[in-house]
C-alpha cells in the first residue's frame, strides 16, 4: 500500500511539473510580441549586424551537448544507490555495477566512433 502511495506522489509531482511547463508556453504565446519585422527576424551576432555570411554552429556541437546531458543524467541515477547502498546489499551492488558497465560501454563506443573529437 505504501509503495502505491509513493508512486502516486511521483505522478502528482510530474503532473504539476508538466502543467507548469504548459502554462509557461501558453503564456509566452499569448503575451509575447507578435509584430515581426525584417530587422527582428534578422540573425545577429552579439547585437551587431552580421558581416558576411551567417555561420551556424555545426551539428557536432549539438551531438556533444546531448551526450553530455545524457551522461549527466545517467550519473544522477547513481545517487539513489549511494544513499541506500547499505540496504540494497550485494544485489544492489551488482545492479549498479551492471548499470555502470553499460554506461561505460556506451562511452567507449562513442569514443571509438570519434564522436568526441572536435575538428
Amino acid at each position: 500500500m505504501q509503495a502505491t502511495t509513493e508512486y502516486i506522489n511521483i505522478l502528482i509531482y510530474l503532473g504539476i511539473a508538466a502543467g507548469i511547463g504548459v502554462v509557461m508556453l501558453a503564456m509566452g504565446a499569448m503575451l509575447g510580441p507578435k509584430k515581426p519585422s525584417p530587422t527582428k527576424l534578422m540573425p545577429y551576432e552579439s547585437g551587431n549586424d552580421p558581416a558576411g555570411e551567417v555561420h551556424r554552429l555545426p551539428v557536432h556541437f549539438y551531438v556533444v551537448a546531448m551526450l553530455f546531458i545524457i551522461f549527466d543524467v545517467e550519473v544522477a541515477f547513481l545517487w539513489p544507490y549511494a544513499v541506500n547502498a547499505g540496504k540494497l546489499g550485494i544485489a544492489g551492488f551488482w545492479a549498479v555495477t551492471t548499470f555502470t558497465l553499460i554506461v561505460l560501454a556506451g562511452f567507449v563506443y562513442e569514443w571509438k566512433k570519434g564522436v568526441m573529437k572536435w575538428d
